[in-house]
C-alpha cells in the first residue's frame, strides 16, 4: 500500500517535564493537532503507566499515530503513518509530526521517513486518454512560488522530473526530446554562435547545444531557481555538469520579459517549455513569437514542441497556424517520445533558414565534422525522417 511512515527517537526534551507524565492533557492536544493537520480521527487510545510516562494511539481514517514516552530518560518515541492510496497525505503527515516534536521540543531527533510501496504516476493526455508510469519510490517533493517539483525513482526510467504533477524528463530517455529539440535547428545552421533558451531548467537542452563547436553562449533564461537547483543536485545524468561550463549563461527571470528587452541577436531561440496551459500560455501568443523572431538573427530559428498531433489534434493545429503567421518558414516535425506517452510534434522556425534543404548525407558529414559526440537518437537519417509527416499530420500544421 502506497504511504508514508515517520518515525522518530526524540531525546533530551526541553519542555515541561509533567508533558512526559501526562497522558490526558497530552490526548487533548494531539487531537487538536491531528485535526489542524487535516487528517481524520477514528479513535484514540493513551494508557498511563503508574509514575511513569504513557503510551497511546491515534487511530486515523489516513492509519495512525502512535506514542510512547520515557520520562526516566526525557525522551519518547513517535510513529505517524498515512496511507496515499486515494490521496497524497505526505504533507498532512509531516505537519502532524513536525506539531508533536515542537510539543516535547527535543535536543536531538533520530527521523526517518520511508515511502511504502509503489507509486503509480498518472498522466492525461486529454480528457479521455492517459498512461501510467510505475515508480518505486518518491525521492522528494517540493512546493516552489510558481509550482510543484517532484523526483521519482522507476525502475523503467530511473529518475523522473515532474512539474505540477506532469513528467518533464527523465535520466533514461531524456535524449530523445532534447536531441530532437536542438540538434535539427542547429546542425542545419552553418556556424551558430549564440543560442537562447527559455525555460529548460534540468540543463538538458543546454548541455546538447553546447556539444556544438561554434556555439560561443548559451544563456539560459529560467524563471524557478528552485528547477535548477532540483536538477543540479539529482540529475546529472541529464545535464553532465553542463553548469559548469563557462559557455553557459544561467539568467533567473521571466523569459517574456527577457525577449522582450534583449538587445543580443541570437542563432537559435528554443522554448524548453511546459504545456501551453496556465501561466505557461502566454509563451506561445503571437505575439510573443513574434518577439522571438525580432531577437533571432538573419539566419536564426525558432524551436518548440506544439503538442501531441493524437492526443491534442486542436493544440497543434492552432499553433502551427500561429507560426505560419509569424515566420516565412515553418517546418514541424514528429516522433515519440516515451515519457510523454504519445507521438508528439516540435517546430522548426525560420525566415531562412530551412532543416528540410539537407541530404541524410549532408547532416551526417556535419556532425562528423563538428565531432558531436554521445547522441543516441539524432543523425542523418533521423533528421530526414522526423520531417516526413503522415498525412493527418499535414492535414493538422497546413
Amino acid at each position: 500500500m502506497n504511504g508514508l511512515h515517520l518515525i522518530g527517537d526524540l531525546t533530551g526534551c526541553r519542555c515541561d517535564p509533567q508533558r512526559l507524565l501526562d497522558s490526558i492533557g497530552f490526548r487533548e492536544q494531539c487531537i487538536e493537532m491531528v485535526n489542524a493537520s487535516g487528517l481524520t480521527i477514528m479513535d484514540a487510545v493513551f494508557k498511563q503507566f503508574d509514575d511513569s510516562g504513557f503510551t497511546g494511539v491515534v487511530v486515523l481514517a489516513e492509519s495512525h499515530l502512535a506514542i510512547h514516552t520515557w520520562p526516566e530518560n526525557n525522551g519518547l518515541t513517535l510513529d505517524v503513518y498515512v496511507c496515499n492510496h486515494s490521496a497524497d497525505n505526505s504533507a498532512k503527515a509531516q505537519q502532524l509530526f513536525d506539531a508533536v516534536v515542537e510539543y516535547f521540543q527535543p535536543v536531538e531527533i533520530s527521523r526517518h521517513a520511508i515511502d511504502r510501496g509503489e507509486h503509480m504516476l498518472i498522466e492525461p493526455l486529454n480528457a479521455s486518454i492517459g498512461f501510467y508510469v510505475k515508480a518505486s519510490r518518491r525521492i522528494g517533493e517540493w512546493r516552489t512560488q510558481y509550482q510543484k517539483i517532484a523526483i521519482f525513482d522507476t525502475p523503467h526510467y530511473g529518475r523522473i522530473f515532474r512539474l505540477d504533477d506532469y513528467n518533464m524528463t527523465s535520466e533514461r530517455e531524456e535524449f530523445v526530446y532534447h536531441e530532437n529539440l536542438i540538434h535539427p535547428a542547429l546542425t542545419a545552421h552553418d556556424a551558430p554562435e549564440k543560442v537562447l533558451i527559455i525555460g529548460g531548467g534540468d540543463g538538458g537542452s543546454s548541455e546538447e547545444a553546447l556539444k556544438h563547436p561554434s556555439v560561443e553562449q548559451v544563456t539560459l533564461v529560467e524563471i524557478d531557481e528552485d528547477v535548477i537547483a532540483v536538477a543540479k543536485e539529482h540529475f546529472k545524468a541529464i545535464h553532465h555538469g553542463v553548469f559548469d561550463n563557462p559557455r553557459l549563461r544561467v539568467v533567473v527571470d521571466d523569459g517574456m520579459r527577457f525577449v522582450r528587452d534583449t538587445q543580443d541577436k541570437f542563432d537559435l531561440i528554443v522554448l524548453d517549455l511546459n504545456d501551453p496551459i496556465g501561466p505557461a500560455a502566454a509563451l506561445y501568443s503571437e505575439d510573443f513569437f513574434k518577439q522571438c523572431r525580432k531577437a533571432l538573427t538573419p539566419e536564426g530559428a525558432l524551436t518548440l514542441h506544439i503538442g501531441s498531433p493524437t492526443a491534442q489534434p486542436e493544440r497543434v493545429a492552432a499553433l502551427a497556424q500561429r507560426l505560419n503567421r509569424v515566420f516565412r518558414i515553418v517546418r514541424p516535425y514528429t516522433l515519440y517520445i516515451p515519457l510523454y506517452g504519445a507521438l508528439w510534434a516540435l517546430t522548426v522556425c525560420s525566415e531562412r533558414l530551412d532543416p528540410k534543404d539537407f541530404t541524410a548525407d549532408e547532416i551526417n558529414a556535419r556532425i562528423k565534422t563538428r565531432e558531436l559526440t554521445r547522441l543516441q537518437y539524432y543523425n542523418g537519417e533521423s533528421h530526414l525522417g522526423v520531417f516526413a509527416l503522415p498525412n493527418f499530420v499535414r492535414e493538422l500544421v497546413n
